[in-house]
């Protein structure tokens, strides 16, 4: 059976997220991306960013010890979030799942939030099988689909 793990991310991971976050069926399925995915020297800037910020926890994710994605958690709007990249062609593995229930071992104030695209099925069943529940929608643009769509927000209390 497969391994899945989570490490901190180091400088040779940049080439393989990257790689990921230019497919764009997953882009449109995150939604709320970068204005422009394509642009290598912004993202080497925010992967240095979410390495170095003392206030975000972010892990690579592994399966078989390749580099399978990446998971954080980071301050917005004053609510503590997570959010999380697989890449597509390992979708349907469960591996954010598990992803998700180590990094909640790491991370573990509550409450903790997260967002998804409300047309994005498989994060929010993967945010519910981890107990969290949906507390609102909103409607926000998002870039990725160059036009305002409903997000639902949910909540994790214990």
């Amino acid at each position: 059976m497969p391994v899945i793990a989570l490490r901190p991310l180091v400088d040779t991971d940049a080439d393989a997220l990257f790689r990921m976050m230019q497919d764009p069926e997953s882009v449109r399925m995150a939604a709320f991306t970068p204005e422009d995915p394509t642009d290598r020297a912004r993202f080497d800037t925010y992967l240095t960013r979410i390495r170095t910020d003392p206030t975000i926890t972010s892990r690579a994710i592994t399966y078989d010890g390749a580099v399978a994605g990446n998971i954080g958690a980071f301050r917005m709007e004053g609510d503590l979030d997570v959010a999380y990249w697989i890449d597509r062609p390992l979708w349907g593995r469960g591996i954010a799942s598990q992803a998700l229930e180590l990094f909640l071992r790491i991370v573990t104030e509550r409450p903790l939030h997260a967002r998804a695209a409300s047309d994005n099925l498989g994060s929010l069943r993967v945010l519910r099988k981890a107990g969290f529940q949906p507390q609102a929608t909103e409607i926000s643009y998002a870039s990725a689909r160059g036009t305002e769509i409903e997000e639902t927000i949910l909540r994790l209390d214990a």
